[in-house]
């Protein structure tokens, strides 16, 4: 999970956050409450506007972002979880979704119905792993670098007041 200032967008102060336990199991409804308290303190130390950045089991924060409003970047989001897609679906700040066809907890209709900021990768599994040589994969990451650049340049921020 990471968290900068939107106003700063490049060069913005990064914080990065490890878990700071074991998590419940991730398909079960408790991880969203586990992964709130554990994400909570970081985000009220952090100043200005802060966008969160988070892969996989970080996207429980979801709801805390659509609490706050805080713009986010999600990176192979839980959208099979429906806490998660609920809480995408509260989100009123702009928000990029990552994903690949190949992974059972990707759903690009739904990604594509929660916002038009959707980066899908043929054939990328959870990892954003694509079948072939690792090239084809390190090219992804590539991809999935200038999607959230052009996120975040192209999408109109609101004032962090």
């Amino acid at each position: 999970m990471y968290t900068g200032d939107v106003a700063a967008r490049r060069g913005a102060r990064l914080h990065r956050h490890y878990w700071s336990a074991e998590p419940p199991h991730p398909s079960q409804p408790p991880i969203e409450q586990w992964v709130r308290d554990e994400v909570r303190p970081l985000l009220d130390s952090v100043e200005g506007r802060p966008l969160l950045i988070a892969k996989s089991l970080g996207t429980n924060a979801a709801a805390l972002a659509a609490e706050r409003s805080l713009p986010a970047v999600w990176l192979t989001p839980l959208l099979t979880m429906p806490w998660v897609a609920a809480a995408l679906g509260r989100a009123t700040a702009p928000f990029l979704l990552v994903g690949g066809t190949a992974d059972e907890l990707w759903d690009g209709d739904l990604a594509r119905r929660l916002t038009p900021h959707v980066m899908e990768v043929e054939g990328a599994d959870h990892g954003m792993y694509v079948p072939g040589p690792l090239t084809d994969s390190i090219a992804v990451l590539s991809r999935v670098v200038v999607a959230v650049d052009e996120f975040l340049t192209a999408t109109p921020w609101p004032s962090a007041d």
